[in-house]
């Protein structure tokens, strides 16, 4: 029941950061999935292009009566308001609420500070404490999503699942997730109190910030020759890591593979097809996207398969958005890879981010994407072949351990199965 819950969380997440935003804070987004420009990943957000557009013509659809109407709340906010004004903060929020009013939770105005944050997330390198988050749409609360492994937060005892309600005894609601974030953000070695509810029981932590250095791709040998290969988010050069760490399991003669996905928010579209890549034949189609503009457009591989002849198991969860959702597509669709675990997110659509002139930024929801099959992702996400529900131990803490995790046993006993 617990695990539904979460999972009912997580599927009404304000996917403008579930991607996974990743607090080191690393804000993912998570809910993260191309980026030419600053390729971000996990929040999640998808992203796509570098484009510049000039602040006239971000604005220049207003309308005269927007303009006026603007004008005419400025002069009695002028006369009557008895603190500060800050007109850049103002004109900021006024172009926030103005996109918001498209109702889609994946386009966003950035500020640019958020610009800037943006563009340190993807240097791999940050200072927080190590947890995934997002903005729970259904109760407005901040939502863990995912702790990164020996991240400092992960130390202090956060879990998946739990809901930051303070930071330093201040309180935060989901719609504050940036704000918040920024907080949880510091210098190095320096201490926060992150106040959590966990079963409907308050509890404070007390976490010491740190740099932590992203390594996405981690990979190892299983007994029985079977590979294993993680990754958490498909930031600018994971598919290089991927395929290095790929062709060192082949050479020790690796008989089967397990891609663990679960909990990746998603990140660039081209690295994820670009491992989808290596599991496909020369021209087999990768990713269908559709625009406003145009019809279905088919990206194909590029390069012979470097993958035969083994099992290949994709461990999935609904934390599982985006890029990782077009990957574990291909790879079934292509490959006949099996999917195991939970059902994934749903998040098939791509967001491009536009540079203005002043440094802020739009993102944009562009197209919509498609397995190769021709299968809907979006709000409907990928089931898997066979579902397999995380076990909990007596203090109702997931069991992710390699030996007890419900998930990864199962991954291995299908590989087994097909030796």
């Amino acid at each position: 029941m617990e695990d539904n819950n979460l999972r009912k969380k997580i599927s009404n997440i304000n996917a403008y950061r579930i991607i996974m935003l990743v607090l080191i804070t690393i804000v993912v987004t998570f809910i993260a999935t191309s980026a030419s420009m600053y390729k971000l990943f996990k929040n999640d957000i998808a992203f796509s292009g570098n484009n510049n557009i000039t602040n006239s013509e971000s604005i220049a659809s207003s309308e005269a009566s927007l303009l006026q109407t603007l004008n005419e709340f400025k002069i009695f906010l002028k006369q009557k308001y008895i603190g500060e004004i800050n007109e850049e903060d103002m004109i900021e929020g006024a172009i926030k609420g103005y996109v918001d009013g498209l109702g889609d939770i994946y386009t966003e105005y950035l500020t640019k500070e958020e610009m800037k944050e943006l563009a340190e997330e993807t240097s791999g390198e940050y200072v927080g404490i190590g947890v995934y988050v997002g903005n729970n749409a259904e109760d407005n609360t901040i939502l863990v999503v995912g702790v990164m492994n020996g991240s400092p937060a992960l130390e202090a005892g956060m879990q998946a699942g739990d809901t930051i309600t303070k930071i330093d005894g201040v309180s935060y609601l989901g719609e504050e997730l940036s704000k918040a974030t920024s907080y949880l953000k510091g210098e190095e070695n320096t201490k926060v109190k992150v106040t959590v509810l966990r079963n409907g029981e308050e509890l404070e932590l007390e976490i010491t910030r740190r740099k932590i250095v992203v390594e996405h791709v981690a990979a190892k040998m299983l007994d029985n020759k079977i590979g294993y290969i993680q990754i958490d988010a498909f930031d600018d050069g994971v598919a290089k890591t991927f395929e290095k760490e790929l062709k060192s399991l082949q050479e020790d003669g690796m008989k089967g593979l397990i891609i663990d996905l679960r909990s990746n928010g998603g990140g660039v579209v081209s690295e994820a097809t670009d491992i989808a890549d290596l599991f496909s034949n020369e021209g087999e189609t990768l990713l269908i996207t559709k625009s406003k503009s145009e019809n279905e457009v088919l990206e194909k591989a590029k390069r012979s398969k470097s993958v035969k002849d083994i099992p290949v198991v994709v461990l999935v969860n609904q934390g599982t958005a985006s890029a990782s959702e077009i990957l574990a597509g291909a790879l079934r669709d292509n490959y006949g890879a099996m999917l195991v675990g939970k059902k994934t997110y749903g998040k098939g659509v791509i967001q491009t981010v536009y540079s203005l002139s002043d440094g802020s930024g739009l993102k944009i929801t562009t197209d919509e994407y498609f397995t190769p099959k021709h299968n809907k992702i979006n709000k409907e996400g990928l089931t898997p072949d066979v579902e397999v529900e995380l076990t909990k131990d007596s203090e109702g803490k997931y069991q992710t351990e390699e030996d007890k995790d419900a998930q990864l046993i199962k991954a291995i006993e299908k590989i087994k199965e097909n030796l």
